[in-house]
């Protein structure tokens, strides 16, 4: 079913139309099979890229489509709709540009954004680490200046698109002080000492390729630093801000197909003499998830509204994750009990879609991480 947006602009209700034609004819058709065959979809990045989707929210002096935040999160819901591992590839993809298109100079700028928001390149979020995921200060991934270069060695964990990845946004201790040792620098890939784990087995996501990253004494340009030393934890965690209302609509745009397919299902499915549908249990059901649909897309426009018009959405980033990903869980386990035993099998997709939603809980910062950060604005703002 689509979505009644309120869009901003014709250009963006224009953008909306082709979003929809691509995800009906190139994204949608795939998926289950990609899915089933853990297949990486770099094809359908290429697409994306080539229609200008995966630098929506960047300048266009750069590349970028120039689309507010409100807008870029619609389309990237509509993706993820059609298809969740691309829909979150493209969130990751946008946040792997942030640190450069927000903290860069503007001689990093000219030099490297418009490759990475023009389409033909993907990216990489490089943060976590083995030990280090909640606690970003725990970072021991190292690099040392040499010269007119920087030395990385370390261990990168869970990163989306591994050795799919053109760039990556890698974050390393340059100090030994917790929070302002650590930076942020733009490395290519190919680069000698970069190499990869096996990817992980993964609950859900199975298109969505993610690995471990080893730096063996990988040499990059000094030039090639975001922001000035001491830097990347501000960086990592004002991106994360903004990559968290990514993965809330994604969530959303998994929840929307979850709900069109019990809906669908619902009206076709005959019992006692009737639709399933005509039963106030499933009718209350589908109640409740269209009511979390709905409540998760005001949420995470919201926190978008707020970022473009430049005022803070700390906490409104966090509450529209914990609040779109948590609906997105309860919406898809409550599709397949719509279609009850059917919901349970590989031969209708509700039981992917509950795979699926039990990551949003977990990457970009988990969901009680998320109400840490909640509850200390709270407290903040009273004391």
């Amino acid at each position: 079913m689509a979505v009644d947006r309120l869009l901003p602009t014709d250009e963006s209700v224009d953008l909306l139309a082709l979003v929809r034609d691509l995800c009906e004819h190139e994204l949608a058709p795939h998926a289950a099979h990609a899915e089933e065959t853990e297949a990486f979809p770099r094809d359908a990045f290429r697409t994306l890229g080539k229609a200008g989707l995966l630098g929506l929210p960047y300048p266009e002096q750069y590349g970028g489509a120039e689309q507010p935040y409100e807008v870029y999160l619609q389309m990237l819901e509509e993706i993820a709709s059609a298809w969740m591992s691309v829909g979150v590839g493209v969130s990751v993809h946008t946040m792997t540009s942030y640190g450069l298109a927000t903290f860069g100079s503007d001689e990093q700028k000219a030099r490297l954004l418009p490759d990475m928001v023009g389409g033909e390149l993907l990216g990489a979020y490089a943060l976590s680490e083995p030990q280090a995921g909640s606690d970003i200060s725990s970072m021991t991934t190292r690099a040392v200046r040499d010269g007119d270069s920087y030395v990385l060695n370390g261990t990168k964990a869970w990163i989306s698109h591994g050795p799919y990845a053109d760039f990556f946004t890698t974050f390393a201790r340059t100090s030994d002080d917790r929070k302002q040792g650590i930076s942020a620098f733009h490395v290519p890939a190919g680069v000698d000492g970069l190499s990869f784990g096996a990817p992980e087995r993964k609950m859900g996501l199975t298109g969505s390729t993610t690995t471990l990253v080893n730096y063996d004494d990988v040499r990059v340009p000094a030039a090639n630093l975001i922001g000035a030393e001491g830097d990347g934890m501000r960086i990592a965690l004002s991106a994360l801000d903004s990559g968290r209302l990514g993965i809330a609509a994604c969530a959303v745009g998994l929840a929307q197909a979850a709900l069109d397919l019990a809906t669908s299902y619902a009206l076709e499915r005959q019992q006692f003499g009737q639709s399933i549908a005509d039963f106030q249990g499933i009718q209350f059901l589908l109640a409740d998830m269209a009511a979390a649909v709905e409540s998760g897309r005001a949420t995470y426009l919201h926190a978008a509204r707020r970022r473009d018009l430049g005022r803070t959405f700390t906490r409104e980033a966090a509450i529209a994750k914990l609040v779109c990903t948590d609906g997105a869980m309860k919406v898809t386990t409550d599709a397949v009990q719509v279609l009850g035993g059917y919901g349970y099998t590989r031969e209708f997709p509700a039981e992917r879609y509950m795979r699926e939603a039990k990551v949003t809980q977990i990457f970009e910062g988990t969901n009680q991480i998320q109400r840490l950060v909640i509850s200390r604005d709270v407290l903040r703002s009273v004391g």
